[in-house]
Parts: C-alpha cells; sequence; structure tokens
C-alpha cells in the first residue's frame, strides 16, 4: 500500500500504513526532519506541524488521516535565502538556544498568527502553553511572535 500526503506544497508517498504516525512517516520516509520526536504523546509540541493550517501534534495523529489535506513543516515556511517573518523574528529576538523545540514552536504561532493577527501577550501565552521549552527562553519566544504580529500586520 502507498500513502499519499501533499507536504509542503508537493505530492509525496510513503510506503507506511495509515495508522503510522506523521511524524514518523515525515522524517523517516520522507526526509523532512524538522518536527522532532519529544515526548511521543502529544504533550510537548517538539513535534508540531500544520494541517490545513492548524497546529497538529504528528507523534499521535495518523498519516492516513492528514492524507487529504494540506501539511506543512519548518521546511515549507520559508528558506535560508527567504525566511519567513516568523523565523527571522525568532532569530532577530535570539528566541532560540538549543533549538529543539523551535520547529514546533514556530508552526504553532504560524497557526496562531494566521486566525489572530494581532494577539493579545495572554492570547500568545494560551497559544503556546502546551509547547514546552527546556532552555526557558519563553520570554523571547513571546517576544518573537509579538514581533512577527507587528510586521505581518
Amino acid at each position: 500500500m502507498t500513502l499519499a500526503l501533499n507536504v509542503n506544497g508537493a505530492r509525496r508517498s510513503s510506503p507506511a500504513a495509515p495508522e503510522t504516525p506523521l511524524l514518523y512517516v515525515l522524517r523517516n520516509d520522507l526526509g523532512i526532519n524538522s518536527a522532532k520526536y519529544g515526548c511521543g504523546v502529544a504533550q510537548c509540541g517538539a513535534c508540531t506541524v500544520l494541517l490545513d493550517g492548524q497546529a497538529i501534534r504528528s507523534c499521535a495523529y495518523p498519516a492516513g488521516q492528514a492524507a487529504q489535506g494540506n501539511i506543512t513543516t519548518l521546511e515549507g515556511l520559508g528558506t535560508p535565502e527567504r525566511l519567513h517573518i516568523i523565523q527571522k523574528a525568532f532569530i532577530d529576538e535570539q528566541a532560540v538556544q538549543c533549538g529543539y523545540c523551535i520547529p514546533g514552536m514556530i508552526m504553532s504561532a504560524k497557526a496562531l498568527l494566521d486566525r489572530t493577527r494581532n494577539p493579545s501577550e495572554g492570547e500568545i501565552r494560551q497559544a503556546m502553553a502546551n509547547n514546552l521549552c527546556r532552555c526557558g527562553t519563553h520570554s523571547r519566544i513571546l517576544r518573537a511572535i509579538q514581533r512577527a504580529a507587528k510586521e505581518m500586520a
């Protein structure tokens, strides 16, 4: 059986079974490595990707359920030459320390800013509450999202 997925604007296929977690298909079959394995139970946010614009935890989301939608990973936002506004804001605010959680943080921030152009600090904190950062750069991440919101307005 072949599983067909729309990933970052391209049709991709995988030999994975439909119940295989999307994270495994992205990383192991498609070579898309930004989404990370953190907890494996959809609690830390390291594996966050967008499915039709909604942030999902790919470690616990069956790839077969994503087959009809459009999946966006960090690789689909920008390139090193043309960063997305959110990626640039994270760099400008030095919101990255180890970087492990950052792809999931950026994807959650993207989903937030797509639905709420000018979020309050409380709305940002609520949207990001389930994305964990062990390095403790939360205040910089907050500033990065606020900066991106201003630049996207």
